[in-house]
């Protein structure tokens, strides 16, 4: 099996949210608005094992599992972008843009087997996979890697950091680790969100004054921006308490 793929530049996946990596997120501090995003999957589901491999397993009832993606993220609604998305659809940090995007369609979050439906562009989206396009995935291999792996072992280190920090603030928070458990029950699934904050103590040689004084004016910014849209009521709520959190640290 072949899969052909090519970015047109098109910007159409450059909204919502974006997993990042530690690293990633610690140089662009001052351009989005960060959290730390808690995924539940259940055992037997999709990329069950390489999420409990980078994060950590909690149990649910019927001695059942649930492997949980612990991921900084930028916090985007899905109707808004990056904030570094230019006017003509291209990326305004593009040469240190994330990682992510940089190994974007695939995703070293999943195995490298399990990659071809996200070589399908959503509706919206101008990707070309037309026989034009050059050979990106065969035989359930990735053709050119080098993002892939950069990502992959990038996550692999993350998770040395990631892990106990995600045990530890399970059982000094009962009520997150009863949060997620019902998260992992719905049949959609779904997704925990948890302030950047509890993670920088982990984080060497991070100035969590500075650290806020980045934050504050990005939160209080996507505050405003989403203060009139009643579909947006949930992102506006976060991003006004994590304003009021930063601003309390950075002593505002």
């Amino acid at each position: 099996m072949e899969r052909s793929f090519s970015c047109p530049t098109c910007g159409k996946c450059c909204y919502g949210q974006l997993p990042l990596a530690i690293d990633d997120t610690l140089a662009h501090a001052d351009r989005f608005p960060l959290v730390v995003m808690w995924t539940p999957v259940r055992q037997g589901g999709r990329s069950f094992d390489i999420t409990a491999e980078l994060g950590i397993t909690i149990k649910l009832r019927k001695r059942k599992l649930a492997a949980v993606q612990i991921s900084p993220c930028a916090y985007l609604p899905p109707t808004l972008p990056c904030p570094e998305l230019t006017a003509d659809g291209l990326c305004g940090i593009h040469a240190t843009k994330p990682l992510r995007c940089r190994t974007m369609p695939f995703s070293a979050y999943r195995d490298e087997a399990d990659q071809a439906d996200l070589l399908i562009p959503r509706s919206e989206w101008m990707c070309d996979t037309s026989p034009d396009a050059p050979v990106v995935y065969r035989d359930k291999s990735i053709l050119d890697r080098q993002n892939y792996d950069a990502e992959r072992a990038q996550l692999v280190r993350d998770a040395a950091i990631l892990k106990p920090y995600g045990e530890w603030l399970l059982d000094s928070v009962p009520s997150l680790r009863m949060e997620i458990q019902k998260v992992a029950m719905k049949p959609s699934g779904g997704q925990v969100i948890v302030s950047f904050s509890t993670l920088i103590p982990r984080l060497a040689k991070v100035d969590i004054y500075a650290f806020a004084r980045n934050q504050l004016p990005i939160m209080t910014a996507y505050a405003k921006k989403t203060a009139n849209d009643p579909t947006l009521t949930d992102f506006h709520k976060r991003y006004a308490d994590m304003a009021g959190e930063w601003g309390k640290i950075g002593g505002n």
